[in-house]
């Protein structure tokens, strides 16, 4: 019986060849973009579970209260781990670990500036990275010992065996190969090249031995014994900061691991999500377009109906029950799924290199993976039956001897099945491009906003191994100044566009005693202001002029928080030392451009050494002779460490990473929606154009003109699509409009979106139609007529 209906199945697919060419082109590309959308929120779904006991694995966060917010961070004190696995019964590891950032490791002349951490050996039991070399036992104990990746070892080493060898740190400290792990693996939360112990990190910063609990820099991972220690164990652990400082504004709680990538919002101290929200977008996404491609082939089969109906009664009078019919017509809408499927391999395969640059990622099929073909046979099953469910049924349902009679078949009530099919596939399309528009409005507006410094020639140069004093870096920017290739230099102590440290130990007159503000601090050097292209309010910046070791400045910001009428020579305590404002700066972007501008204090460089040197290059030369004149200075003061350079506008890009990753998808796909839909629309033009073309010779007979046959063919298509707008439009703007109450600044959403959507969706249905529509209009209506 599977035989003889397979072979009917491959003999009208066959006869219908330019039907089953749509058929399985659309189902393909919707297969292909439900896959590789698939394969993307897999990638990101598996985020940190890779480890044996991740379900049991939290990281602690702090919960910090502060200008009536509470502010959620994965930062603890260096004392949290011990006090945790001391005191708290449950605990299996308690681990903390501190971020070296990109740090210099050598061989012999092979160098390398790699992502470090410094961990304690629980680090490697909860997070048990698969070892290549060496015992996971004994390893992280020796003070001056480290651990590398696999890719990292081949290239110091390349094929020589690591263990034992002996490898520079920073130039300066040498440290025994102990053991090589496999590289972290992309959807990981921790990224690092290399491990060093946590006794090396103390070594060389002394103050990291003394237990402070005023001080959070760190990461504290738990692993509990068994999930029913964890209400236990949560409770426990929120008082543990009161329990050390009375005052203290914090409060931990335990956060799972396998939640930290996914659900990285917080509010008020609890989660509320975050990029699980786009998950669930693209989710939607995909089913959405593999729909569409399943209503085209519900559309085509149903169309075509009328060709059927002999076979159909045939079968029924000899005896077909209309349970084998719809097990006959399921049997086609399996095997044009399994056709499409091959063919959407082979369009996945081809893209995948492609969208993997396009979004910096990693994706593959992996073939090995047994849950990869038991999803994929899902996915064929679920295809096949929801594309030729409705056509089983309605074709089954012909009456046999109406059928054999050649009485045309009544396709009123399918017809109108079909409207609303097409209505719903146009209804998704114009709701993405309403989307997709007001995404891309929402990232040019943050773009062009103002970020209160000029980033155009701004480069920010990591600071690293000769230049880590202030009487080189002055040096330098006596050099840089003195070459040309800069007009203004300066200092800072930390990336410019990312958040540095925050503190509530700011203290003013009138401020209230329960009060509790977060200031986010910085070290500045001198001409900070004019080398950022800011501008001061009030007062004046930093300057080698005077001696500014007890001096202050705040932004705007810091000025309404502490509700200052006239800061300038104001005296402040800072950390418990009195401390005068000597000037105002005009508020700057360095968190989140979506959010508003933190209060902000500035102390000399001095106070903390200088993390990156800030420079301008000089406008009326070539760039390119100027950043080879910045290299070759950098380098010769600084000749073991390669010059680490970003330009400011390109580094502030990467904060709209996810934006740009969410329009780009939406944009790619939603054009895939769109075509499939015109593949479906330019199917049923075709069947209805055959279905009218007496119809339509003896309107051009009786003087009908080609522009009137047009808009006769177009008419019914046209209203479909206009219907499909109207029940867009209002889906459409509440889509964005939550998606942008997610912002602190975003843009209002205009009539552009829509008119765009609307336009676009009746030139797209118009072009698709006339395709055929055209070749109708103008063919001799004798070819038509003759056999009448």
């Amino acid at each position: 019986m599977l035989k003889l209906n397979l072979n009917i199945a491959l003999r009208n697919l066959w006869k219908n060849k330019g039907f089953t060419l749509i058929n399985i082109g659309g189902l393909a590309i919707g297969l292909a973009s439900c896959m590789v959308l698939l394969l993307y929120v897999n990638n990101e779904w598996n985020y940190d579970k890779q480890f044996t006991n991740y379900q049991n694995t939290y990281v602690v966060y702090n919960n910090i209260k502060a200008s009536d917010k509470t502010f959620s961070v994965r930062i603890t004190p260096n004392a949290m781990a011990a006090e945790i696995r001391a005191k708290i019964p449950g605990i299996a590891y308690a681990s903390h670990s501190a971020d070296y950032g990109s740090q210099l490791i050598s061989y012999q002349d092979r160098k390398f500036k790699k992502q470090a951490i410094a961990a304690d050996p629980a680090f490697l039991k909860i997070l048990d990275y698969k070892f290549v070399k060496g015992n996971p036992n004994t390893v992280l104990r020796e003070v001056n010992s480290v651990i590398l990746t696999k890719t990292l070892a081949k290239s110091l080493f390349g094929n020589e065996d690591p263990i034992n060898k002996t490898v520079k740190f920073d130039n300066k400290e040498s440290l025994k190969v102990e053991a090589v792990i496999e590289d972290v693996p992309a959807n990981s939360s921790f990224s690092f090249d290399y491990l060093v112990p946590w006794a090396f990190a103390e070594k060389m910063l002394p103050d990291m031995k003394n237990p402070n609990w005023g001080d959070s820099s760190y990461l504290t991972l738990i692993q509990l014994q068994d999930q029913s220690f964890f209400n236990q164990i949560n409770a426990a652990i929120r008082g543990i900061f009161v329990r050390h400082d009375k005052n203290s504004n914090s409060e931990a709680f335990l956060h799972p691991l396998a939640k930290l990538h996914l659900y990285g919002d917080f509010e008020n101290g609890k989660s509320v999500g975050g990029r699980i929200d786009q998950l669930r977008i693209l989710l939607v996404l995909a089913f959405c377009i593999l729909l569409i491609a399943c209503i085209n082939f519900m559309n085509l089969t149903t169309a075509k109906s009328g060709k059927r109906a002999k076979e159909v009664g045939v079968r029924k009078a000899i005896g077909s029950s209309r349970n084998a019919l719809v097990f006959q017509f399921i049997t086609e809408s399996m095997l044009i799924s399994l056709l499409s499927t091959a063919l959407a391999f082979a369009l996945v395969e081809i893209s995948l290199p492609y969208f993997n640059n396009l979004l910096g990622i990693s994706l593959k099929i992996e073939y090995e993976n047994w849950k990869f073909w038991i999803t994929l046979l899902g996915l064929v099953f679920f295809t096949g039956v929801l594309a030729g469910s409705y056509p089983a049924f309605y074709l089954s349902s012909f009456e046999s001897v109406k059928a054999l009679k050649g009485l045309s078949v009544k396709a009123g009530s399918s017809f109108s099945v079909r409207s609303i099919l097409v209505v719903f596939q146009f209804v998704f399309a114009v709701c993405l491009i309403i989307c997709t528009t007001v995404i891309y409005q929402q990232l040019n507006y943050i773009k062009n906003k103002p970020v209160g410094y000029n980033k155009h020639n701004l480069i920010q140069i990591e600071v690293s191994g000769k230049l880590d004093n202030q009487k080189k870096l002055d040096l330098l920017k006596d050099r840089l100044l003195k070459s040309g290739a800069a007009t203004h230099v300066s200092f800072f102590n930390a990336d410019l566009n990312f958040n540095s440290r925050n503190t509530n130990a700011v203290s003013w007159g009138g401020k209230s005693p329960n009060e509790s503000t977060l200031f986010n601090y910085r070290s500045a050097g001198n001409d900070f202001v004019e080398t950022m292209g800011t501008r001061m309010v009030a007062g004046r910046e930093f300057s080698a002029q005077y001696s500014d070791s007890n001096r202050v400045i705040i932004n705007e910001a810091a000025v309404k928080v502490m509700g200052l009428k006239h800061p300038v020579g104001t005296t402040i305590t800072f950390w418990e030392s009195p401390v005068v404002i000597i000037g105002v700066m005009k508020d700057f972007v360095s968190a989140s451009a979506y959010q508003k501008v933190a209060p902000m204090i500035f102390h000399p460089v001095t106070r903390f050494k200088a993390e990156v040197v800030l420079l301008r290059l000089n406008e009326a030369e070539n760039i390119g002779s100027s950043l080879a004149q910045v290299d070759d200075i950098v380098k010769s003061m600084n000749p073991d460490y390669p010059v680490n350079r970003t330009f400011m506008d390109e580094s502030f890009e990467k904060k709209f990473a996810e934006e740009q990753l969410l329009g780009t998808l939406s944009n790619w796909f939603g054009g895939f929606a769109i075509f499939i839909s015109c593949l479906g629309l330019l199917g049923l033009a075709l069947y209805m154009a055959e279905q009218r073309k007496k119809e339509i010779s003896i309107r051009k007979v009786l003087g009908a003109s080609t522009y009137s046959v047009l808009a006769l063919l177009n008419g019914d298509f046209i209203r479909l699509v206009a219907i499909a707008n109207v029940i867009a439009f209002p889906l459409g703007y509440i889509f964005a409009s939550k998606w942008l109450s997610g912002f602190d600044f975003r843009v209002d959403i205009s009539l552009l979106p829509f008119a765009l959507a609307a336009v676009l969706s009746v030139i797209i249905a118009l072009l698709t139609v006339s395709i055929q529509s055209v070749k109708v209009a103008k063919a001799n209506p004798v070819d038509a007529l003759r056999s009448e």
